[in-house]
């Protein structure tokens, strides 16, 4: 079963922990060992791994990518105008896959999942598949 799950962002660039929701499925399917996969099916929010315990992280990493990705550059062409959201959503990427031991997220210390959106604010939606293993 997939599990499509909804979240509202509030800015164009921002990264919010959804690792809560991801580990909420985990007890919900009594899900002990296996994989979770966590996937955005969207061209301008990816699915990233990264530290939570410092919000200062997220800021520069968002920061970073702006500097990497301007959002307006003379030489983009795409009409709509947000060329910078897909190349940040190509080098986050649009999936992770997270080891399942003892009906936990296998993530380190510091590690949260993170959906990033870099054309908000919308409604997003992240699907996550649970194989049992």
């Amino acid at each position: 079963m997939i599990h499509k799950l909804s979240i509202q962002t509030h800015h164009r660039d921002e990264m919010i922990d959804i690792t809560r929701q991801v580990h909420d499925l985990l007890k919900q399917e009594q899900l002990e060992d296996g994989i979770a996969v966590v996937y955005s099916p969207h061209t301008t929010a990816g699915i990233t791994i990264q530290e939570n315990a410092d919000p200062d992280v997220k800021h520069d990493v968002l920061m970073r990518l702006d500097e990497v990705y301007p959002w307006e550059h003379p030489k983009y062409r795409h009409d709509e105008g947000n060329t910078a959201s897909h190349l940040k959503t190509m080098t986050v990427g649009s999936s992770q896959t997270i080891l399942i031991a003892g009906s936990r997220l296998v993530l380190g210390r510091w590690q949260g999942i993170y959906l990033c959106e870099f054309d908000g604010p919308r409604e997003r939606t992240f699907l996550v598949k649970l194989i049992r293993g």
